[in-house]
């Protein structure tokens, strides 16, 4: 696997247990960690967002490899 693969799979996993942080118990540990509203804390938004944007790259190429198909060949 690529090494912006696995950088931006860290960043997504980061991202969503950050949203379930704050889903469970309103808890916002990236603006915890940096400052609500900080310049380092949107820089951490930001670059979440950019990995999810990175990852649908692989994603549609797996869908339309067939990659991901849910039948099945007999």
């Amino acid at each position: 696997m690529k090494a912006i693969n696995i950088l931006t799979l860290a960043l997504i996993i980061v991202g969503g247990l950050n949203w379930g942080l704050v889903g469970l118990l309103n808890f916002d540990l990236v603006a915890t960690l940096f400052g609500a509203g900080s310049a380092l804390s949107r820089l951490v938004y930001v670059l979440v967002g950019a990995s999810a944007a990175w990852q649908l790259i692989p994603l549609l190429s797996s869908i339309g490899s067939g990659e991901l198909s849910t039948s099945k060949a007999h």
